[in-house]
């Protein structure tokens, strides 16, 4: 920094310290600039709090919001473009009906409801993102550049016109004082004060009167709202259209009467190969009844089975615990269940190897060569990394 510069930040410090220290008075600015100046710091905390709480209402999870960043930032850092999306509750709900549905069986009307339920909710879920992309593009892109420019070189302009105020009214108390301070240094510091305020003043005259393009950012984002809330009536309305057909059409459906088969009891003599009472569905030749075999049993083989004997196995299919003593390595407590892509699924008593610790929630994790993130909680860690 120059003498001169060095000696204009000393002249700002003394009169900013006489101001709020001594009483002295400094230049004060018409009422019309102070009024902007007030409507512009409103509009600064207007922008910054409709940026979070949009995010917050399209995306009302914090803790998907926390995961969904930590996990596109780590992707970024590794040089990849996948980008995570947000877990839509619709979406998941949709997933779980399309997946108990199936497993109820194609001869199920109520399984198949659900499957459409879900398809219909998979479907609300595509209806949201396409909501969020169209609220970042018209109102929240148009927000931060608000935020990030337009206001940003407001309040530069504003804050060189504060230190240019210092500067002037320090030379000017200095002067009257009986200073050294020359006329031309008086003037030429309160030009630059007034250039200052000019700039700041058009600055914020600008922004302040560019209300119509801020009401259709608005109308932009009530127009998504709109559109939105359109697509989910059209779609939960034929959801429920096909339901009440389904529910008239299986209740036009004789009822079936339900006669329980009896089981067949026997009893076992002292002898193996005797028995008391031979009842309609035992075979005396061969010793069967139904599915029950008495007599030759036999082990079933491997590909009966479907036994693979390897090393680190039981003769019944479950796994060995694993060496802990070679590789960082931890234990699921429960079964966690993935939702979302690039996450580790596991059940309760897997071993899971440690890659790394992506934050103080989540691991990053290996198990039957698949490679994804996992709740530290979910695991007790015996081999730390």
């Amino acid at each position: 920094m120059s003498l001169a510069g060095l000696k204009k930040q000393f002249n700002k410090a003394n009169q900013y310290m006489s101001e709020k220290i001594g009483g002295a008075k400094g230049t004060e600015l018409d009422d019309e600039f102070v009024e902007m100046e007030r409507r512009i710091d409103v509009l600064g905390k207007l922008v910054d709090d409709l940026i979070n709480k949009t995010h917050e209402f399209l995306q009302p999870n914090p803790a998907s919001r926390a995961k969904m960043s930590t996990r596109n930032a780590l992707s970024k850092m590794r040089g990849q473009e996948q980008k995570i999306l947000y877990p839509q509750p619709e979406g998941t709900l949709g997933d779980y009906m399309i997946r108990h549905g199936t497993d109820l069986g194609e001869d199920s009307t109520f399984g198949g409801c659900l499957i459409e339920a879900g398809e219909s909710f998979k479907h609300l879920a595509e209806i949201k993102y396409n909501l969020e992309d169209n609220v970042k593009q018209n109102f929240l892109d148009p927000l931060n550049q608000l935020q990030t420019k337009d206001l940003r070189e407001v309040n530069h302009h504003r804050k060189k016109l504060s230190g240019r105020r210092l500067d002037f009214d320090c030379k000017k108390r200095k002067k009257d004082k009986g200073s050294t301070i020359t006329e031309e240094e008086l003037r030429v510091a309160e030009d630059k004060f007034e250039e200052s305020k000019n700039l700041a003043e058009n600055a914020m005259h600008n922004v302040l009167e560019n209300e119509v393009e801020y009401i259709s950012q608005l109308q932009a984002f009530i127009e998504a709202e709109v559109d939105y809330h359109r697509q989910a009536l059209n779609t939960l309305q034929s959801l429920l259209d096909g339901l009440e057909h389904k529910r008239n059409e299986a209740a036009s459906k004789p009822r079936t009467e339900h006669i329980p088969k009896r089981v067949s009891s026997f009893r076992r003599s002292e002898s193996p190969n005797s028995y008391d009472g031979p009842s309609e569905a035992f075979d005396n030749d061969t010793g069967k009844s139904g599915s029950y075999t008495f007599n030759n049993i036999q082990a079933p083989s491997y590909h009966q089975s479907g036994y693979n004997p390897y090393d680190d196995q039981d003769p019944f299919g479950s796994y060995a615990v694993p060496d802990t003593k070679k590789k960082p390595m931890a234990r699921a407590l429960y079964d966690f269940e993935p939702e979302n892509e690039g996450e580790l699924g596991f059940q309760e008593g897997d071993y899971v190897d440690l890659v790394s610790q992506v934050d103080e929630n989540w691991f990053e994790g290996t198990f039957n060569g698949q490679a994804g993130f996992f709740p530290i909680n979910y695991v007790e860690v015996i081999n730390p990394l």
